[in-house]
């Protein structure tokens, strides 16, 4: 009886051993392999367009028009490069279009250009007369005091580095100069040709329509 016991004991024990053992059943069961990202597509290259040359036309005549109608013609003509300036030289903005008449083009008329060309127009304002050329702004200075009298003070303005200190008080009455484009230079001090060192800069002014004391 007892040795039916060891002899059971050791075959039990065995088979523990055995199942132990059997990687099937201590391994745990294989992952299954990731799936694969598709692979992302290549961009298809743009084929190349040239684009078309802008079409050539004759440039109109739009000297004595007014600058609103001139701008709506030459964009029908298929110009839409268009742009202004003050031909009296005072470098005001043409805020309302219809209020100016054109006086200069920079592209004469009849001239055969593209239409992606840029259209200037000079203008001086209705009642204005235009004058025989454009009149030119002051140029820039360059170390130098340039002659600055009879200049709108806006030009004026424009013609010194924008770091410059500028005063201008009324040479007729104790007005206030406002809009700088509506005034004339008539007294400046440095004097023309004067070195600019940085020293600020003192205009007298009168208003375009009258004259200096």
């Amino acid at each position: 009886m007892k040795n039916r016991t060891i002899t059971a004991a050791l075959a039990c024990a065995a088979a523990v051993s055995l199942v132990s053992c059997d990687p099937a059943a201590t391994d745990p069961k294989p992952a299954a392999p990731a799936a694969s990202e598709p692979t992302p597509a290549m961009p298809t290259a743009t084929p190349y367009e040239e684009t078309e040359p802008a079409e050539s036309k004759a440039v109109l005549d739009f000297v004595g028009m007014g600058l609103q109608s001139a701008q709506d013609k030459a964009q029908a003509e298929g110009f839409y490069l268009l742009k202004s300036h003050d031909s009296a030289g005072r470098d005001r903005l043409q805020a309302l279009d219809r209020n100016w008449k054109v006086c200069s083009q920079s592209i004469e008329a009849g001239r055969t250009v593209p239409t992606d060309t840029e259209l200037d127009f000079g203008a001086v304002k209705l009642e204005e007369t235009c004058p025989a050329a454009d009149a030119k702004a002051p140029a820039p200075a360059a170390g130098k005091m340039p002659d600055l009298v009879g200049k709108s003070v806006k030009a004026a303005r424009g013609a010194l580095d924008s770091g410059t200190s500028v005063t201008t008080t009324d040479a007729a009455e104790d007005r206030m100069v406002l809009l700088e484009s509506n005034w004339q230079v008539c007294t400046q001090s440095p004097a023309p040709g004067a070195e600019l060192t940085g020293q600020p800069v003192e205009f007298t002014a009168v208003k375009f329509e009258e004259s200096c004391p």
